[in-house]
This record gives structure tokens, C-alpha cells and sequence, in this order.
């Protein structure tokens, strides 16, 4: 899904944050962090007090997008039975 957001263009950490709703603080950092080591984000921290980080992708990071950009369509189209699943599996009794 971060891919899918950066595909657009570039963006700062907390619009990516506000934009994939739902993924914990540590979980982006992580994704983020392995993207970037993986050669398909670069990151940027510009001169400011706090420090302004943007990231975007890299050209290896768009030829990847544009591979699993099917994936995330479908993931989108299908994400109110994906909640609904969590929401059954996280109920359910663990005796």
C-alpha cells in the first residue's frame, strides 16, 4: 500500500501515515525502512526544525509498483471482507 501511495509522487511521512489509516506508527517506520534498504524508496530529510522527511520511489521502486498494482486494486476492492474476517478471527474464543 505504500507503494501504491508513492506511485503518485513524492510524499511526506505523515501523509503516508494518514493515507494508510490503520497501520501502526512502528509498522510504517519498518516498511519504510525496508523499502528504502531494498532500493524502491529514497528518503529525504530536509533542513527544517523539525526535520522534514519526504520519501518517493525510485525507478526500481516504480517498475515494482507497477507489478503489484493489481494486487493492491484488489485489495482495496475487497478490504470491507478482509475487516470483516480480522473482526471474526479476533473474536473468536481461544480455549
Amino acid at each position: 500500500m505504500a507503494l501504491a501511495e508513492l506511485s503518485a509522487g513524492p510524499r511526506r511521512y505523515r501523509e503516508l501515515e494518514r493515507a494508510l489509516s490503520g497501520v501502526s506508527q512502528r509498522m510504517m517506520t519498518l516498511t519504510l525502512r525496508r523499502l528504502e534498504r531494498d532500493g524502491h524508496i529514497l528518503r529525504h530529510v530536509g533542513p527544517t526544525v523539525p526535520p522534514s522527511v519526504t520519501y518517493e520511489l525510485t525507478e526500481l521502486g516504480l517498475s515494482f509498483a507497477d507489478q503489484v498494482a493489481s494486487l493492491v486494486i484488489w485489495s482495496r476492492q475487497r478490504k470491507v471482507e478482509i475487516e470483516t474476517a480480522q473482526a471474526r478471527f479476533d473474536g473468536r474464543s481461544t480455549k
